[in-house]
């Protein structure tokens, strides 16, 4: 059991590490409130949805999905205009600044995005089915169930820890400027990522 949720840890870490939108967003969130949990929205939806991904993956149910092509066409397509969307919001927020209030994206639209940008994004779609997925499959009973919560459990730590670190950053860097930067690097690694998926997609 101990394996299996080493392996689980591992797995999880290696593919949430790299820099995509759904951390920028969760970072981003987490620079730009200027209270830590004015940005636990945008943390417990990215970790649901990872939860929800990582159970289906390996539930074996989500490769159904990526098999009808159609289903799989209208996600990629979906995406990428979430993606737009969100980039061109994010570009135009204005960031919080001293005050408590008026922070840049309010409890409601935070859900939304980070809900889009996790289940609304095929690659990391295709990396918790294609890697977790297929790696549980290695496993069963107790030890799938313990390789499964290694790989939720490390999901979760990592997006309330990336929060914390925006947060400690932005308030490192609070004026207007540095949060803006912050805000303008998060658009265009959306709208490349949008780019991306909508060549893969033609």
């Amino acid at each position: 059991m101990l394996t299996a949720s080493f392996h689980g840890f591992i797995l999880a870490f290696g593919l949430i590490l790299p820099l995509g939108v759904q951390n920028v967003f969760v970072f981003n969130q987490g620079a730009l409130h200027t209270k830590y949990r004015r940005a636990l929205p945008v943390v417990l939806t990215a970790s649901l949805s990872d939860t929800l991904l990582i159970t289906l993956a390996v539930l074996g149910v989500s490769v159904l999905v990526l098999q009808i092509a159609w289903l799989y066409q209208g996600l990629v397509a979906a995406g990428i205009i979430f993606l737009f969307y969100m980039g061109c919001v994010t570009w135009k927020s204005k960031p919080a600044q001293s005050s408590d209030q008026g922070a840049a994206f309010p409890p409601k639209k935070q859900i939304i995005f980070a809900a889009s940008v996790s289940l609304l994004n095929p690659h990391a779609i295709m990396d918790t089915v294609g890697v977790i997925g297929t790696s549980s499959i290695t496993y069963a009973g107790v030890e799938k169930i313990a390789f499964a919560f290694a790989c939720i459990a490390t999901s979760w730590v990592w997006f309330f820890s990336l929060a914390y670190v925006g947060r400690s950053i932005g308030r490192l860097g609070q004026s207007a400027g540095f949060l803006k930067v912050i805000n303008k690097i998060s658009a265009v690694i959306m709208w490349g990522t949008a780019i991306y998926l909508l060549i893969s997609l033609l």
